[in-house]
């Protein structure tokens, strides 16, 4: 999975704050081995404790191959994820970013270049730092144009057949 963040994440330049957190070391990525939903929200919220007390993690990916291959139930799955964030009192400390082999944004097709931007080599759940995120918005000088840029790449990579 760190191999897919170096070199499509980060060597595409898709989020320019990814490269600081994986060249420092921060970026913790594990693999769960749930097969379903009870087991993956006790991985999710091991994680989520995990990331609030270890200051040297940065971001965690967890990843599970395991469970929610499916697009459409990994995304209903997200409302329980954000439900527990609250139920951990954690809504407002941590934020929870998707990531699927499948993914499909609400008004895109499933072929739209723009899905690619979240799409990953497995479904996992990105596990952010609301202080890193708003540090990250506040130092960047076009925070808005960071979609725009990566869909209008992304399309011309599809359309040079490199994606």
């Amino acid at each position: 999975m760190l191999e897919w963040i170096d070199e499509f994440v980060i060597e595409l330049g898709l989020c320019p704050f990814a490269s600081l957190a994986r060249t420092t070391g921060g970026v913790r990525a594990i693999a769960t081995a749930a097969v379903d939903i009870p087991s993956l929200l006790s991985d999710l919220t091991f994680e989520l404790e995990l990331l609030v007390r270890d200051l040297d993690i940065e971001t965690t990916l967890l990843i599970h191959p395991g469970v929610l291959t499916d697009f459409e139930d990994y995304n209903d799955f997200l409302d329980l994820a954000d439900g527990l964030l609250q139920n951990l009192n954690l809504d407002g400390e941590l934020q929870i970013a998707s990531f699927h082999p499948s993914y499909c944004f609400a008004d895109s097709k499933p072929n739209d270049p723009e899905n690619l931007s979240n799409r990953s080599p497995y479904p996992l759940l990105h596990l952010l730092r609301e202080d890193s995120v708003t540090r990250a918005i506040k130092s960047h000088p076009d925070i808005e144009g960071i979609p725009k840029n990566n869909v209008a790449l992304l399309r011309q990579l599809r359309l040079e057949g490199k994606l």
